[in-house]
C-alpha cells in the first residue's frame, strides 16, 4: 500500500486543500498543476490531479491542465473554453500569452469575421496543442508584439497590426477613441514606445481624441 492508502505523508491534505480549490472556483473552471504548487511538491499535486481525474472530478484536457466540467442534462458535459486553456498552458510554463490580430479586431468590434483557428502570440516555443479535438497554436513573437498581453492595450495593438498602417481608417480610430477607457489610454499611450513606429501617431490619435459618444 502506498501513502495515498494509508493516509501517510502531506498528500490527504493537499488533496483535501485542491478539492476545496476547484469547488470554488466553480463549474467549468480550467487549471493546470502550478495553480496548486503552493500547496506541495510538483509530483505531489500532479499525483493528485491525476488520481481526481481518474476518480472523475476533474477532467484530463491535455498533459498538465484540466477542468471541472459541468453535465447538462440535453448535450451533456460541456466543451472546454479553448482561450481560458491556452491561459492555462501558458501559465504553468510561466510564460506571455498575446491574443491574435484577428481575434483581438473581431473582440474590439473592428471587424465582423470571428476566426475559425485559436492562434496566439507566446514568449515560449512555436506548438500546437490538441484540445478535445480541437487545435491552439502558440507562435514565437519578439518582445514588441506581446506588449500590452493580458490588457485591453494589448489587444488594441494586436488589432492595429491585423489591419496594418494603411488600412487602419479614421472610423476605427474613433471608434477606439470612443469605447476605450481612459485608464487604458493612458497606458496605450506610455507602452506606445514599444512598439512599432507606424503605429504610434494612430495611438496618439486614439489617446488625446476627444470622445464623441462616450459609453463608460
Amino acid at each position: 500500500m502506498d501513502e495515498w492508502t494509508t493516509g501517510g505523508g502531506d498528500i490527504p491534505m493537499i488533496t483535501a486543500e485542491i478539492r476545496k480549490r476547484i469547488i470554488r472556483k466553480g463549474r467549468m473552471a480550467i487549471f493546470s498543476s502550478a495553480d496548486f504548487q503552493d500547496l506541495g511538491s510538483r509530483a505531489s499535486v500532479n499525483r493528485v490531479l491525476s488520481r481526481l481525474a481518474s476518480q472523475g472530478m476533474i477532467r484530463r484536457l491535455t498533459r498538465g491542465i484540466y477542468d471541472y466540467p459541468k453535465y447538462f442534462p440535453i448535450w451533456g458535459v460541456n466543451a472546454p473554453f479553448l482561450p481560458d486553456v491556452a491561459a492555462a498552458i501558458v501559465r504553468k510554463q510561466g510564460q506571455i500569452l498575446q491574443i491574435s490580430p484577428s481575434r483581438a479586431a473581431n473582440a474590439l468590434g473592428l471587424s465582423n469575421q470571428v476566426p475559425a483557428r485559436y492562434v496566439y502570440m507566446t514568449d515560449g516555443s512555436s506548438r500546437t496543442v490538441m484540445v478535445q479535438g480541437q487545435s491552439i497554436e502558440f507562435r514565437k513573437a519578439a518582445p514588441s508584439t506581446l506588449v500590452g498581453a493580458g490588457q485591453m492595450t494589448g489587444a488594441v495593438f494586436q488589432a492595429l497590426r491585423c489591419f496594418g498602417k494603411r488600412r487602419v481608417t479614421d472610423r476605427m480610430i474613433g471608434w477606439l477613441a470612443d469605447n476605450l477607457k481612459e485608464k487604458d489610454k493612458h497606458l496605450l499611450a506610455k507602452q506606445s514606445r514599444h512598439v512599432q513606429v507606424w503605429m504610434r501617431p494612430i495611438i496618439r490619435q486614439i489617446a488625446e481624441r476627444p470622445v464623441r459618444n462616450p459609453v463608460h
